[in-house]
């Protein structure tokens, strides 16, 4: 055994000592976890303690001594309230002076809980809590009933956390930038409203993901999303490789717009819903192999001659989806120009919409949202809680940057 060890074995503790004087024989689970057991007591003193040593160090002496003397400030006895901890409430009694100017740390004033407290409740909410579900829960757990206003100041709590967010500065430049839009049931002026949360999902040079912004508006439009682009580029954004979006009316146009050199990749996936939209079911499976073989062709050539044999197998009955991906061709065909790395990295908007599906399941536990401010607290919890499984590049970046340094030029590709 080392001497550390040894050491350890002769030195139980602070826990251990106190353990030590306990005699837990013969003690029922009530006693020792119930609403008035040990558990709750020894918590509740221990915050005591604290308490009171935040006071000592605050008038600069201890509890009767004489140091104290005639020094203009001095202990006004004690302010008796329960707090709520993580798994449990305790009664305190929280120290007074006299001249009222004591703060404490642990516990602090006006506040029921500690802030560990808060997490929980904010953790909750994240997860798609409603609020009434919240204080069940917490009266389930902790015995104590909780005000709807008590939950309503801790979820309130997060909003200039959630503005300081949707301003802050971003990187000079991304690999490649998605977006989109989810609907959620809000309300304006106290009636109710579809609104359109746009979404900007950010694949820096590392590979990794970042969520750039939330947006809200009454209805997708081109205008809207250069207003969104130009906010972009005012917290720091110079350059966009490539750009992958749905296939709106305009918004090629609007991202050249703000930012001329990046390329454009419209969403297949978009495309192809769009395209069987309107087929009839017993020809859908036919329709789609057809589409298939254009978006999955080795080369634009090739996908441009597998559109033209789909327009002489379907422009009878469906003549309108091949107008379409003409019309759309230069846009829709930007993957062709990159090897399979960056080809699945781009010709779909399923980054995003990988992450919209997240924050529907959270947002669908609300059947109306009060305003738009409580719909962005609401997502700016839940890409909290998807970002933490963020933590690997795209599957063979480093192969995707060495391509996308030799097509748009090294000054443009920030190599990590």
């Amino acid at each position: 055994m080392s001497k550390k060890a040894k050491k350890e074995q002769k030195e139980p503790d602070i826990i251990d000592q106190l353990l030590s004087t306990i005699d837990f024989h013969g003690l029922t689970q009530e006693q020792v976890l119930g609403k008035d057991g040990i558990l709750k007591q020894l918590t509740g003193r221990l915050l005591q303690a604290a308490l009171s040593s935040e006071m000592d160090h605050h008038l600069g002496y201890p509890k009767h001594d004489n140091a104290g003397d005639n020094t203009g400030n001095s202990r006004n006895g004690y302010t008796e309230k329960t707090v709520l901890l993580e798994n449990q409430s305790a009664d305190i009694k929280v120290p007074r002076d006299r001249e009222g100017t004591f703060e404490p740390v642990i516990v602090p004033k006006r506040s029921k809980r500690v802030p560990l407290f808060n997490d929980q409740i904010i953790s909750m909410y994240s997860h798609g809590m409603t609020e009434r579900d919240i204080r069940n829960h917490l009266n389930n757990i902790y015995n104590v009933d909780v005000s709807p206003d008590l939950v309503s100041h801790v979820i309130d709590g997060i909003s200039d956390t959630v503005r300081e967010w949707q301003s802050r500065p971003l990187e000079k430049s991304y690999a490649v930038v998605y977006l989109d839009a989810l609907v959620v049931n809000g309300k304006v002026d106290g009636r109710g409203s579809r609104r359109s949360v746009y979404v900007a999902l950010g694949l820096n040079f590392e590979g990794k993901k970042d969520v750039l912004g939330l947006w809200i508006a009454d209805s997708e439009g081109a205008k809207f999303w250069m207003g969104v682009l130009n906010e972009l580029k005012n917290r720091g954004v110079e350059d966009i490789l490539i750009a992958c979006m749905d296939g709106l009316t305009g918004f090629p146009d609007a991202v050249r717009a703000v930012f001329p050199k990046t390329r454009i990749q419209l969403c297949i996936v978009h495309m192809v819903r769009n395209s069987v939209k309107y087929v009839v079911y017993k020809d859908l499976k036919a329709v789609c192999a057809s589409l298939k073989r254009i978006y999955t062709a080795t080369t634009e050539e090739s996908g441009l001659q597998a559109l033209a044999e789909f327009g002489e197998k379907w422009d009878a009955k469906y003549p309108a989806i091949r107008k379409s991906w003409e019309h759309k061709w230069a846009d829709l065909s930007e993957f062709f120009k990159y090897p399979d790395d960056i080809r699945k990295a781009i010709y779909t908007t399923n980054a995003i919409e990988s992450l919209n599906f997240s924050l529907r399941k959270i947002t669908k536990n609300k059947q109306i949202f009060p305003n738009d401010n409580a719909i962005f607290k609401i997502l700016y919890l839940a890409i909290g809680n998807a970002s933490k499984k963020w933590t690997m590049p795209v599957r063979n970046w480093s192969m995707a940057m060495n391509q996308f340094a030799i097509i748009f030029g090294e000054d443009r590709v920030k190599i990590v």
